[in-house]
C-alpha cells in the first residue's frame, strides 16, 4: 500500500466535504484524522518512526502550514487511542480530543461524558483537566464512573475544592473565602458538580427569635433539592455538623415542597477531620477541603 498516497486522498476528501457540507464538517474532520492517524500508524510498522518527518516535510510542500511532525504524531494518537477506547462523538471537535489523548482511559471517559453534558469549550475543558479534576473526585465515584453507576448529589464534588484566589489575600477569613466564591462563582459551582445554581449567599432565617445567616443556599436542578454550604476556615469541629443539620431543618421545613427532596449539606473546611467524619452518622453532610489557587 502506498500510505503516502492515501494520505493524500484522506486531506482532498475532507476539504471536498467541507466545502460542499458545512453541516457536516466536524463530523468530516473527525473521520479523516482518524484515518489519517491509522493510515501513519501502519505505516510506522513498516517505516519506523521516521515516517513521520518524511510524510510531514512532502505533505508541508503539497498542501502547506498545518502538517508539522507534532500534528501527525498527534493524528496518530488520536487513532492509537480511539480505535479501543470510547466512541467518537461529533459533538465535541477535534480540538477537544486533543486534549485529552494522552490521559488514561477512565479520565478520557469522564472528560468525554462532562464535555458533551455540560457543553464545555476547548478552553473550559482545559481548565477542568489542568485542575486535575477527575483525579479529585473519591475512589467510590470513580468506581461509579467505570460501571457507570448512577450517582448522588455528593459524587461529584471534589476534593479539595479549588478556590481562585484572584487578589491573593495572605490572611483568610471566612468573609473573604466567601468573596472569593462568590467573585467566580462558577467556577465554584462546577467544583460541586453538575446540575448546580446559585440563590443567595448570607441567606437570612429566623430560629426562635434569633437570625441566622446561611453562608451560601444552592439548588441543584438534576437532584431536586436545596443545598446548605457553609464555610469554614478551621478544621471540621462537632459544632459545625450541629449548625448545619440546624439550616438544613429549617430549610426542609420552611422551603422544600413535597415534590423536592431532602436538602444535602456540604461543610467546607481547611482540613478534614477524619473523627469527626466517622462522629457524624447523618450521609446527607459531606466535608470538604478547600485549596485557594493563586492567580
Amino acid at each position: 500500500m502506498n500510505y503516502y498516497n492515501e494520505i493524500k486522498n484522506q486531506i482532498i476528501n475532507n476539504e471536498i466535504t467541507k466545502k460542499v457540507k458545512d453541516y457536516s464538517k466536524n463530523k468530516s474532520d473527525l473521520n479523516t484524522y482518524y484515518n489519517i492517524g491509522k493510515l501513519l500508524f501502519e505505516a510506522g510498522k513498516h517505516y519506523r518512526e521516521g515516517i513521520i518527518r518524511e510524510y510531514s516535510i512532502k505533505l508541508t510542500n503539497e498542501f502547506g502550514k498545518g502538517y508539522t511532525q507534532s500534528r501527525l504524531r498527534y493524528f496518530r494518537r488520536f487513532f492509537e487511542v480511539f480505535s479501543k477506547c470510547p466512541t467518537l462523538s461529533d459533538e465535541l471537535t477535534y480540538s477537544h480530543y486533543c486534549e485529552i489523548i494522552w490521559l488514561e482511559e477512565i479520565e478520557i471517559s469522564y472528560y468525554i461524558k462532562i464535555s458533551i453534558e455540560q457543553n464545555l469549550s476547548v478552553r473550559n475543558l482545559r481548565q477542568r483537566i489542568k485542575t486535575n479534576e477527575y483525579k479529585r473526585l473519591d475512589e467510590n465515584t470513580k468506581l461509579k464512573i467505570i460501571n457507570e453507576e448512577k450517582s448522588k448529589v455528593t459524587d461529584l464534588v471534589k476534593n479539595p475544592i479549588i478556590i481562585k484566589n484572584s487578589n491573593n489575600y495572605k490572611i483568610i477569613s471566612e468573609k473573604i473565602l466567601q468573596r472569593l466564591i462568590l467573585e467566580d462563582i462558577p467556577s465554584f459551582l462546577d467544583e460541586l458538580g453538575s446540575g448546580f445554581t446559585f440563590v443567595r449567599n448570607e441567606y437570612k432565617i429566623k430560629i426562635g427569635d434569633v437570625y441566622n445567616y446561611i453562608d451560601l443556599l444552592l439548588y441543584n436542578i438534576e437532584f431536586n433539592c436545596y443545598v446548605v454550604v457553609e464555610l469554614k476556615i478551621t478544621e471540621l469541629k462537632k459544632e459545625h455538623i450541629g449548625q448545619i443539620q440546624v439550616y438544613m431543618n429549617y430549610i426542609n421545613s420552611n422551603l422544600k415542597t413535597n415534590k423536592q427532596d431532602k436538602t444535602i449539606g456540604i461543610i467546607i473546611c481547611k482540613k478534614d477531620n477524619k473523627f469527626i467524619m466517622e462522629y457524624c452518622s447523618d450521609d446527607r453532610i459531606i466535608t470538604k477541603e478547600y485549596e485557594l489557587m493563586e492567580l
